[in-house]
């Protein structure tokens, strides 16, 4: 029987990052933080407990679980690349990112041969259900890795699914937001050709959540980000753009035909090019306004 998970290095505690780190400290485990940005990790300590590392390679050494929890497949291959010399025989590297599957798989069999387990286990939910430990995790990995870091998993998520082999928490991931994305769309052209008929955008939300057109963005983002105009659900634009990058990497993988997937990652990219950078996701609603050269509002705001 494997050794209980001890210690903790979480490498990446950004928007998401941060909440996740603070929910295992208040479960009890033992957290070493690093982040990339200089002083992160010594504020988040001295806000939430855990200890600050100067490096990743200290966060990775001695650690039983090394999270990782970064924004590309590129920046993972170097953090573990740094990592490399720190990792003791034993350890599971818990890949949290939307990664690129493929690549995850050629990482995890380069630690394979250094004795470390690897699981990837990318999350759904926002920074809101990060805040709350209420996240959806998709993990994809060996079932003796996948027990053995579950307890973690679960100071951070309610619903944790095993998808299959390492890699397939990611595919899941990139798939799960392909399918969201192409929804936000199409939901906003539906408000917008709604107002310009003369329907209360707020009414057509209303009607949608208790219709057949349901859907996660009728539900958490018109309203609250899109209507509000306030734009900052804590998910960038470029990070949506990203993983339906890898969502059709998947496909063509696969050799599976996604007309529709290939037009709704141009229909974000052209967003992302249009807004410029440091965009949250749900401001790809100002793409469609501008297309429709009208803009969307709550009027009973």
């Amino acid at each position: 029987m494997e050794a209980r998970i001890g210690r903790i290095g979480f490498i990446g505690i950004g928007s998401m990052g941060w909440p996740m780190a603070r929910r295992l400290i208040e479960a009890g485990f033992s957290v070493i933080v690093q982040d990339a940005v200089p002083g992160r990790a010594t504020d988040f300590a001295s806000r939430h407990g855990g200890t600050a590392a100067d490096s990743a390679a200290q966060a990775a050494d001695g650690a039983d679980a090394i999270i990782t929890m970064l924004p590309t497949s590129r920046d993972v291959a170097a953090v573990l690349a740094a990592i490399r010399p720190s990792l003791k025989r034993g350890a599971v590297v818990v890949e949290m990112s939307s990664g690129e599957p493929s690549a995850t798989r050629a990482l995890a069999a380069d630690l394979a041969a250094l004795g470390v387990a690897m699981v990837d286990a990318p999350v759904s939910g926002g920074v809101a259900r990060a805040e709350t430990g209420e996240l959806a995790i998709m993990t994809g990995g060996e079932a003796a890795s996948l027990d053995r870091v579950d307890p973690l998993l679960r100071a951070m998520g309610t619903t944790i699914t095993r998808c299959g082999d390492i890699g397939a928490g990611q595919a899941m991931k990139a798939l799960n937001n392909l399918v969201s994305a192409a929804g936000f769309l199409v939901s906003v052209e539906a408000l917008l050709i709604g107002s310009r008929f003369g329907l209360d955008p707020t009414v057509m939300v209303d009607v949608l959540n208790a219709s057949t057109g349901m859907n996660n963005s009728t539900q958490r983002k018109l309203k609250q980000f899109v209507l509000s105009r306030k734009f900052n659900s804590g998910f960038g634009l470029d990070l949506m753009v990203k993983d339906l990058s890898i969502a059709l990497q998947v496909g063509r993988e696969t050799a599976t035909p996604a007309p529709l997937a290939a037009q709704t990652r141009e229909l974000w990219a052209a967003a992302a090019a249009l807004l410029g950078p440091g965009q949250d996701h749900t401001a790809a609603a100002k793409f469609s306004e501008a297309l429709a050269a009208g803009e969307l509002s709550d009027r009973k705001g």
